[in-house]
């Protein structure tokens, strides 16, 4: 089995490169996340790769676990693996060289077909964009945190141009600590305003592609007017890190998973319980897998 061909390109929130890193980084990582997340039994795919890999019925492709061409399992059945309803709708928008093979974009569709939806460039829906996010790093990105309270502004204001300059000022005249009071107090009826104002967000789009062919993307007039999310403070264990780039760079699975993380934090103002580490399912058994074999061939 060649677990890399399920790979990703990393960049700022999810766009990837696929560079190795060398064995100082590599042992890095090993030391990292993916520790205590709650998730299902990995048997069924050990048994999987013990079979070795099977071609799909859709394609003919020679696959492990799923096809990535046609979104379909491939070795494992839909009861054997877990399924997670998802707080909101995810779109992604793949670029057109994307490497199917190599974007971890196809785990949140086979793990959460009814909520995620992939879209190659240049299809892209037309979105409202006051109820739509766009998850991408930039001069005028916001925080999770901050990103409800900036819809909410910008549905309330008639000049979308200025609304989001002005949430931005509005934003940093406040402390952080008092928004995390007011998210956090846990009162019913806090929760249940933090609920209300979270049901506003109607979908959210992440960005799949290497980081060179990103700005085709992101410049599209189509997303322009959407309202950019960008996740700090999160690392990285992808075993395919950029060479020279910073940790903080996320494959698309793990910009993901993070994001709905602090959604259900920050906005549905919820403690978070797992809900969500399923999306990891396939991720981490195979960073587990690579992790080894690179361990046992003696590279970290």
């Amino acid at each position: 089995m060649n677990s890399l061909d399920h790979g990703q390109l990393l960049h700022p929130s999810c766009p990837d490169k696929t560079v190795f890193s060398d064995s100082s980084d590599t042992h890095e990582l090993a030391k990292q996340p993916l520790q205590g997340l709650k998730l299902a039994s990995h048997g069924v795919l050990d048994e999987a790769q013990q079979r070795g890999r099977l071609k799909c019925s859709k394609c003919g492709g020679s696959r492990m676990f799923f096809c990535y061409t046609c979104c379909s399992l491939v070795g494992v059945s839909l009861e054997e693996i877990p399924l997670i309803k998802l707080p909101v709708k995810l779109d992604i928008i793949k670029h057109p060289n994307e490497t199917d093979g190599k974007s971890t974009a196809i785990h949140a569709k086979i793990l959460a077909p009814s909520d995620v939806t992939i879209y190659t460039y240049p299809c892209i829906p037309e979105y409202e964009q006051n109820k739509v996010v766009l998850v991408f790093p930039g001069p005028g990105s916001v925080t999770v945190q901050d990103m409800m309270q900036c819809l909410h502004d910008r549905t309330n204001s008639r000049l979308h141009d200025s609304s989001d300059e002005h949430c931005r000022k509005r934003l940093r005249s406040e402390e952080a600590t008092h928004i995390a009071e007011d998210l956090g107090s846990g009162t019913p009826d806090e929760a249940k305003s933090s609920e209300s104002r979270a049901s506003s967000l109607q979908r959210v789009v992440f960005i799949d592609s290497t980081w060179n062919q990103t700005n085709k993307i992101i410049t599209d007039e189509r997303l322009q007017a959407l309202l950019q999310v960008e996740l700090k403070m999160r690392k990285t264990c992808f075993w395919r890190h950029q060479k020279g780039k910073p940790d903080t760079y996320l494959s698309t699975i793990e910009a993901i998973y993070y994001f709905l993380k602090d959604y259900h934090e920050h906005c549905l103002a919820q403690e978070y319980s797992g809900e969500y580490d399923n999306l990891l399912f396939f991720y981490a058994y195979l960073h587990s897998v690579i992790t080894k074999a690179k361990a046992a061939a003696g590279k970290c």
